[in-house]
């Protein structure tokens, strides 16, 4: 691939919340977790899992939690005398926390603890690390894996928008609906689906702001 025309994949790239009714196929699904499966990872440890809900009223249901749990913030906001943030809760993050609402499928990203032949053989007999380290390390390669099923729905022509409210807010709620083992970390969750507008390009931070390069 030339890189001008992978530049123009990255860089055209949106986070969309509006999609049409078009279901997402079997197939499509399919690849994009084939082409996340190919991200790197800690030692070749590939701790990813995902689940893919394509039941709309199911979709709603997780909506519905996230939102009890938003109103239970907000009100317990208002209790500690923080009224005022506790409506912003509701009004600015709330719409953004539930974006996934209206999109055909929800793609839960897990994360495995990591293991490997190291972690056996050398870095557990040391007691090299905790095993909150290792839960980390896990997550860090799950979302590698994230990125790469993005990008291969944007060139699918799908859509995507990555979220942590359901996470932040309902994880609880999400692990036992969707029957999510203990030792799985929920990474975020993914709304996935047919466009129904472009936004445009957020603005970024210059390189220059970003970059420090030691010679």
């Amino acid at each position: 691939m030339e890189f001008a025309r992978f530049r123009d994949m990255l860089t055209s790239r949106r986070s969309v919340r509006d999609f049409t009714e078009e279901p997402v196929s079997l197939a499509d699904i399919e690849e994009l977790i084939d082409c996340a499966r190919y991200a790197p990872s800690d030692t070749n440890s590939q701790t990813w899992e995902f689940i893919v809900v394509t039941n709309t009223a199911k979709i709603k249901y997780i909506e519905d939690f996230t939102w009890e749990q938003l109103h239970k913030r907000a009100a317990l906001a208002t209790e500690q005398g923080l009224e005022r943030e506790g409506k912003l809760l509701l009004k600015s993050f709330g719409p953004y926390a539930t974006a996934f609402s209206k999109a055909p499928a929800l793609v839960i990203c897990l994360s495995t603890p990591y293991t490997s032949k190291f972690r056996e053989r050398i870095f557990d007999p040391l007691n090299f690390a905790a095993p909150e380290v290792w839960e980390e390390e896990g997550m860090k390669s799950s979302c590698l894996a994230a990125e790469n099923l993005m990008l291969a729905a944007h060139a699918k022509g799908l859509a995507t928008c990555p979220m942590t409210g359901p996470v932040l807010l309902a994880e609880d709620r999400l692990r036992e609906y969707l029957d999510i083992p203990a030792d799985r970390g929920v990474n975020m969750v993914i709304a996935l689906g047919h466009p129904a507008v472009t936004p445009k390009a957020p603005a970024r931070k210059e390189i220059a702001d970003i970059l420090r390069v030691v010679d």
